[in-house]
């Protein structure tokens, strides 16, 4: 299930719309998951990853960033990622449509909340199980979640770490097993060349002795 839907500007953190599906979940604290979300904003930056899942607790936070804009959305751990950045990326592109123009000059929060009809309407389709059994129709790019980043929110929010330097940790394990498989191929190339060398040898080896031993 969709529980929550906040869409922000990436430079200020500045929320431009929400929506809140009603929920009777028991334990489901709404204040809660809205203040990591509004945390989560100010902590967001031109360097961040342009999409990511955070962990919290039984719930993950999917958020997908395009034109300086974050679209993020909470959801039951169960939930198929994939339907998630589905989800976010209809809600980017009526949203870019409708008022990616104004997106710069706005200054008080929720400029855009009749945005929430589009939202509420859009979340029962993806909720929907039709939408489900239609999962495999959702674009190549979107069912490859697998390389999206994934982190702990009380983690990230803890230790005040930016998105941008979980991302440059990323990049960095990238280069390192970049590096890590280049260097194996490199020495592998070195093994097979010094046993060539060693056969080389020992045939030249006994040629010599051979030839030694009929002169003799």
């Amino acid at each position: 299930m969709i529980l929550l839907t906040m869409i922000a500007r990436v430079a200020d953190g500045l929320l431009l719309t929400g929506s809140v599906q009603d929920s009777d979940q028991a334990g489901f604290d709404f204040a809660h998951y809205q203040s990591q979300a509004k945390q989560l904003f100010r902590k967001l930056s031109a360097q961040s990853p342009d999409r990511c899942t955070l962990e919290a607790n039984n719930k993950n936070f999917h958020y997908l960033i395009e034109e300086g804009v974050c679209y993020l959305c909470l959801c039951d751990a169960s939930f198929p990622k994939k339907m998630a950045f589905a989800f976010l990326q209809d809600l980017q592109s009526e949203f870019h449509d409708q008022y990616g123009r104004r997106v710069p000059t706005v200054t008080r929060p929720y400029s855009f909340i009749e945005f929430d009809t589009f939202i509420q309407k859009k979340k029962k389709y993806y909720i929907d199980s039709r939408a489900r059994r239609n999962l495999g129709s959702i674009n190549n790019e979107l069912q490859d979640v697998q390389r999206i980043m994934v982190a702990n929110i009380e983690e990230v929010l803890q230790r005040g770490e930016a998105l941008s330097a979980l991302d440059t940790k990323a990049s960095n394990l990238s280069s390192m097993s970049k590096k890590y498989r280049s260097d194996a191929k490199y020495l592998n190339t070195r093994s097979t060349y010094a046993k060539v060398a060693a056969v080389c040898v020992f045939f030249v080896t006994l040629i010599i002795y051979v030839r030694f031993w009929w002169l003799i």
